[in-house]
C-alpha cells in the first residue's frame, strides 16, 4: 500500500477516527511485518501481543485491536497509570518506554512516507466563487487532519517518554494533495462507444496541493518506444472496480484527453496539475475526447512481453487510446507525460501538421530587440538548460517568457508564416541540470520526484493555458546539439532545407540518463513520441515545413549546448545562450 486515500467529506476532530480506521490497521500491520522480516528491536514490543502462531496473516497472528486500544489509552493516561490500573489488561510496558517511543516514531514515519491524498466528492460548479469556497473547505479539512495527526503523535509521546518535547516541529501530517471529484452527466452524443467505464468513476475537477509536495516513485527513468497498433481496444478494457480509478480530463494543446489512473499511481496523476490544464465539466459534458490514456492496467492484458511499458491503439473513429500496465518499472512520471504527448502528436500528424519535441521562448533584450526562438531536441539535449541560462544573462536580457517547454505543434498560416502552439502549462525537468537552487526557490509551487536520486525531477508550473494555445510566429528554429565539442562555432545556420532536414531527422544526442539509453544515440527528428511511429507521413510534413520556414525568413540552424559532454553541464548551455543573444542582437 503506497497510496492512501483519505475521506474528505468528514470532520476530523477525534483521535479515535485515526486509530480505529482501516488505514491505520493496515499501516500497523505493515510495520509489524517489516519488524518480523528485519528481526529488529521493535519485534520484542509486539511479542506480548502475539495470539496465534499458526498463521502468517499479521492481522490474525497479532492482537492488532489490543495494540490500538493501548495507543488509545496513551492518548489519555501516562504509561505508568495504565500499567497500574485494574481497568486495563494490557501487557506491562513501563519497562519498554524507549521501545514505545521508537514504535510511535516509526508509525509516524511510515505514515509520512506514504503518498497521501484526500478525496472529496462535491458537485462541480462553473461559478469561480463557489469553486474557491469548495476548495477552501477541503483545505480546512486537511488542516484539521494534519493538526489531529500531530497532536495524537505528540500526546502519546508525552504519555510515554520522561523527556519533554523541547523542540516542536510542524511536520507534514495531512494529505499532500487533495482532489475534488464528481460524476458529470455527459451528453449521450459525445459518449465514447465501448467505454462506459469512463462515466462510472470519480472525475477530478479541482486539485489542491499542500507544499512541499515530494513523491518517491519506484522508477526514475523511461525506456523503449511506445508501439502504435491501428486497431480498436476500448471494448477489451475491463475496469469494473471504478472506486479504484480516477478520471482526469485535461487539455493537451487544443486536444481533450481523458487520463484514467489507478489509485496506486495517483502520485503521477497529481503531477498533471502542474503540467496541463484541467478541463472544465462544461467541456467534459459536451465534447468527445480526442484521446484516452489508462495507467495501471493489469499486465495480463498485453499481447506481447514488454508491452506493459505502454501501447497506443487507434479506434475506428480516430480516437487514440494509450494503455500502460502495472509494474514498478513504469512508476515514473515520464511514462504518463510522454505517452499523453505521443497521443497528441499522432493526432497532429493525422491533421497534416508538424509535432515538435522542443521548447519555444520569447526573448527580449534590454536594447529592445526580440525574437521567438524554438529549440528542438530529445530529452537531455539542453533545451530547458539553455533557456535557463538566458535568465542568468540579466545584463543583456530583459525577459525570457517560456511559451513551450517540451512539446508543441506547428502550422502554416494562409500568409505563409509558420506559427507554433504549445501543449503544457508547466515543465518536467531534471533537477541536476538546473541552476543550483532554482527549483527550491519555487518549492511552494513545485512537485518533486525522487529528489535524492540521479535524474531527480521537478514539475514546475510556468504559464497559463490561454497563453500556450495562442499561435506564436517563429523567428528561430534551432536543433539543440548536446554532443559536439570539437568546434568553435556555437551557432550554425542552414540555407538549404535538405541540409537542415539531414540534421533534424538524424536526431543525434548524447544520452543523459533520462531514459535507458547511453552514449551517442539517434532518434528520428528528435521525436520518438509520434514522429517515429508515423515516419512516412512525418517526413513529408517535415520537408514541407522546413522549406516553408526558410522561405518565410525563419532562421533555421543548429545551436551547440554541449550538455552531454562532461564538464560542460553549465558552461555549454551558457555559451549556446550567448550565441543566440548575439544572433538576435545582430538581426535587422
Amino acid at each position: 500500500m503506497r497510496s492512501i486515500l483519505i475521506n474528505g467529506e468528514v470532520a476530523y476532530n477525534a483521535s479515535s477516527q485515526i486509530l480505529n480506521s482501516d488505514t491505520f490497521r493496515e499501516i500497523l500491520a505493515e510495520l509489524i511485518r517489516d519488524s518480523e522480516e528485519k528481526k529488529n528491536s521493535l519485534l520484542s514490543l509486539f511479542e506480548p501481543f502475539l495470539k496465534n502462531t499458526d498463521t502468517v496473516d499479521t492481522s490474525i497472528k497479532y492482537d492488532i485491536e489490543g495494540i490500538i486500544e493501548l495507543l488509545l489509552a496513551l492518548t489519555i493516561d501516562p504509561i505508568e497509570k495504565i500499567d497500574g490500573s485494574p481497568y486495563y489488561s494490557f501487557p506491562k510496558m513501563s519497562n519498554k518506554k524507549e521501545l514505545l517511543v521508537r514504535f510511535v516514531e516509526s508509525l509516524f514515519s511510515l505514515w509520512r512516507n506514504k503518498h497521501r491524498f484526500i478525496v472529496k466528492r462535491d458537485e462541480y460548479t462553473p461559478n469561480r466563487f463557489d469553486r474557491i469556497f469548495k476548495q477552501m473547505v477541503l483545505v480546512r479539512t486537511n488542516t484539521d487532519l494534519k493538526g489531529l495527526v500531530l497532536s495524537l503523535y505528540r500526546q502519546i509521546l508525552i504519555n510515554v517518554s520522561d523527556v519533554r518535547l523541547k523542540i516542536l516541529r510542524q511536520e507534514p501530517g495531512g494529505a499532500q494533495v487533495g482532489f475534488i471529484v464528481d460524476r458529470p452527466e455527459v451528453d449521450e452524443r459525445v459518449r465514447v462507444d465501448g467505454a462506459d467505464f469512463l462515466y462510472d468513476m470519480a472525475c477530478v475537477w479541482s486539485i489542491v496541493f499542500e507544499p512541499p509536495v515530494i513523491f518517491y516513485t519506484r522508477s526514475n527513468k523511461r525506456q523503449g518506444l511506445f508501439k502504435v497498433y491501428d486497431k480498436p481496444v476500448l471494448r477489451r478494457l475491463d475496469i469494473s472496480s471504478g472506486k479504484d480509478w480516477f478520471l482526469f480530463p485535461i487539455h493537451v494543446g487544443s486536444k481533450l484527453v481523458f487520463v484514467v489512473v489507478n489509485k496506486e499511481y495517483l502520485a503521477l496523476a497529481a503531477g498533471l496539475g502542474n503540467l496541463f490544464e484541467l478541463a472544465s465539466f462544461d467541456i467534459v459534458k459536451h465534447k468527445k475526447p480526442d484521446g484516452i490514456y489508462v495507467l495501471g492496467f493489469d499486465n495480463s492484458f498485453f499481447e506481447e512481453r514488454g508491452d506493459f511499458n505502454g501501447v497506443i491503439y487507434r479506434e475506428d473513429d480516430g480516437t487514440y487510446v494509450g494503455v500502460v500496465g502495472d509494474d514498478p518499472t513504469i512508476d515514473y512520471f515520464g511514462y504518463m507525460k510522454k505517452m499523453i504527448l505521443t497521443i497528441h502528436n499522432l493526432l497532429v500528424i493525422d491533421e497534416g501538421r508538424l509535432p515538435i519535441h522542443g521548447a519555444l521562448a520569447h526573448i527580449k533584450l534590454r536594447n529592445g530587440k526580440k525574437a521567438n526562438v524554438m529549440l528542438i531536441g530529445d530529452s537531455g539535449a539542453g533545451k530547458s538548460e539553455t533557456l535557463d541560462a538566458l535568465n542568468r544573462l540579466s545584463s543583456e536580457v530583459s525577459e525570457v517568457n517560456i511559451l513551450i517547454d517540451d512539446m508543441g505543434s506547428l502550422d502554416i498560416t494562409s500568409s505563409g508564416s509558420v506559427v507554433a502552439y504549445g501543449t503544457e502549462t508547466g515543465a518536467f525537468v531534471r533537477l541536476d541540470d538546473l541552476q543550483p537552487g532554482y527549483a527550491y526557490s519555487t518549492m511552494d509551487r513545485s512537485i518533486f520526484m525522487n529528489p535524492n536520486e540521479i535524474n531527480a525531477r521537478v514539475i514546475v508550473p510556468y504559464s497559463n493555458y490561454t497563453e500556450i494555445i495562442k499561435p506564436t510566429k517563429i523567428d528561430y528554429f534551432l536543433y539543440a546539439n548536446n554532443f559536439d565539442e570539437n568546434t568553435e562555432d556555437d551557432l550554425r545556420i542552414f540555407s538549404d532545407p535538405s541540409e537542415a532536414a539531414e540534421v533534424f531527422s538524424s536526431g543525434a544526442r548524447m544520452a543523459k540518463g533520462t531514459t535507458s539509453e547511453k552514449g551517442l544515440t539517434y532518434s528520428y527528428f528528435a521525436n520518438p513520441f509520434g514522429a517515429i511511429q508515423r515516419r512516412d507521413k512525418h517526413e513529408v510534413i517535415a520537408d514541407r515545413y522546413l522549406k516553408a520556414m526558410i522561405e518565410a525568413g525563419v532562421t533555421v540552424g543548429e545551436v551547440r549546448t554541449r550538455l552531454g559532454i562532461p564538464g560542460f553541464e553549465m558552461d555549454g548551455p551558457l555559451r549556446a545562450a550567448k550565441a543566440m543573444l548575439k544572433a538576435i542582437d545582430e538581426q535587422d
